[in-house]
Parts: C-alpha cells; structure tokens; sequence
C-alpha cells in the first residue's frame, strides 16, 4: 500500500479560487473589500517569507492588504499602541502579528490586545471559547486548513480513532477540539498526546488518523503507524543539508518515505498542511470583511 497524496497546494488554490469569485462578487455590487493588516516586527527570515506568502495569497484573491513593519526593538507599549489604532481603524478588517516576537515582549499580553472581532489567526480566548463550544468563530488557521483538506478529499472521521501528537494553543489543542465535536469533520474519540505521553508508539498505533504537530523532524516512524492509518503532519523543520541549495530542507514531523508505504492517505512537507494556513487566514479575512461571524 502506498498512501494517497492530499495536496494541500491544489486545495489551497481552489479555496483561493472561491474567495476570489466571491470577492469579485462584492466588488460588483459595490460593496466593501476586505482589508487585511499583517504587522512584521524585526526582520526574521522565516517570518518575513510567510508575511510575503500571505500577502502574495491576499492579491491572487483580490484582497487589500498592508504589511506594517516595525524593527525589533520597538518596545511593548508602542506595539500595544500599533494593535490599538488597529482594534479602532474601520478600514481594517482583520489583522495579525506575526509570531515569534523579540524576547522582550510578552506574546500572551500582545495576544489578548487584539480586538477578538479582528483577530483572523483565531488566537483570542474568546475565538477559542467559542470554537470550543461549537460558536461561530474564527478558527485558527492551521487546524481549519486540516478540516479542509478532510473535507476535500471526503476522509472519513465519525467514530474513528485520532491522535494528535503535540498539544500547543496554536494546532494540538485546538486540533484535539475540532476532531471531537459533533458534525463533520468531527465525531471522533480524540486522544491528546505530547512530548511526556508514556506508551506514545502504543497510542499511535492504535489511531485511525494522526495529527502530528510536536516539531521534531521525523518523530512518528512506520513502527508507530497501523495499516491504512491517515496521517496529517503539520511539522514543518528546518533540516541542515549541505546539498541543498539554501543549506537546509524542510522536513515534516513524520518520516514521509517510510510511512506512506502504510498510510491510506498522508500530506507531503512541504506542499501539505502550509499552503492551508495561509488559505485559511484568507478566509478569515472574508468572513471578516462580511461581518459574518460579529
């Protein structure tokens, strides 16, 4: 068995493809284009390639967009500043700031600034309360581009088994939530696994799908992966290789070339859960602009 390829790049382009038809839509009817705001403090590669990812996405669909850039020792109080004209600019729609921040401002505080009715990442406690409830909200990025691709390619969740590997605020927790609630995607038995989980080979074995998300390259190996299993890797690490062209190669959290010979269906790194994200924070964006959810 060789696991079926989801392609999280041609999912993310027919998304995108939606967004622009209906953005196109609310041009024509003289409506009111959605604005997003991305703020880039300092200038970390990572992060300065993912704002240019995001706002590349924002133009294929017809979305405005800003890049506010601050250098990385703005202090604290002026970046709160930044947020709160932000939360009171009718103009803006839905804003990020993109993480990691320099170690000198507190990423929780920044957080819990932003207006929760324009927070399109859905990293507020009010986003996620309300997810947790089953509420409209917006949904963080990364686990919805994981719905979508479920949905996409019709993956079959009610009663089975998931295991998510990692429990961060940002995918493994909120994961764990959307996998359990009623509806589909969802209905599943969902166990929560992390770095001090005991037996953990054992409880990947045993799962249907797994969600792996704890940042270690090729942590989950074929020897923890029953037959047919679906696995989602959101992993996405920098591996040194002095044969690559930029010194490095992504790798996912999953050894790709050993599980896919027993998966029923795994997403490649990259090319998989990544261009998701950024399709999903654009269709935040949308609902923002529409005042669908507040």
């Amino acid at each position: 068995m060789t696991g079926k390829l989801l392609d999280g790049k041609a999912v993310a382009n027919h998304l995108k493809e939606e967004i622009r038809k209906e953005v196109e839509q609310i041009k024509e009817a003289g409506g009111t284009v959605p604005h997003l705001v991305a703020v880039l403090v300092g200038d970390n590669p990572a992060s300065q390639s993912y704002i240019r990812n995001k706002m590349r996405s924002c133009d294929q669909c017809g979305i405005r967009s800003t890049v506010i850039k601050k250098s990385a020792d703005i202090s604290e109080e002026a970046l709160l500043k930044v947020i709160d004209d932000l939360n009171n600019d009718d103009e803006v729609h839905g804003f990020i700031v993109q993480l990691p921040l320099p170690e000198h401002i507190d990423e929780e505080k920044i957080t819990l600034a932003i207006d929760h009715r324009k927070d399109v990442d859905g990293f507020h406690p009010v986003n996620f309360g309300r997810m947790a409830l089953g509420l409209d909200a917006y949904l963080p990025a990364t686990p919805n581009g994981i719905l979508e691709i479920i949905k996409h390619y019709e993956i079959p969740t009610s009663g089975k088994h998931c295991v998510v590997v990692g429990r961060s605020n940002i995918v493994g927790s909120p994961m764990s939530i959307l996998m359990a609630r009623r509806g589909y995607p969802g209905n599943c038995t969902v166990t929560i696994t992390h770095s001090r989980t005991q037996n953990l080979k054992e409880e990947c074995l045993r799962a249907d799908i797994i969600i792996a998300a704890i940042g270690r390259p090729n942590f989950i190996t074929a020897d923890m992966v029953k037959d047919g299993a679906v696995i989602i890797d959101v992993g996405i690490n920098r591996v040194e290789d002095p044969t690559a062209k930029r010194g490095y190669r992504l790798k996912g959290d999953v050894d790709f070339e050993a599980v896919k010979e027993k998966a029923s269906f795994i997403t490649p790194v990259p090319g998989g859960v990544g261009p998701m994200t950024v399709a999903s924070l654009i269709q935040n964006t949308l609902k923002a602009g529409k005042g669908e959810i507040y």
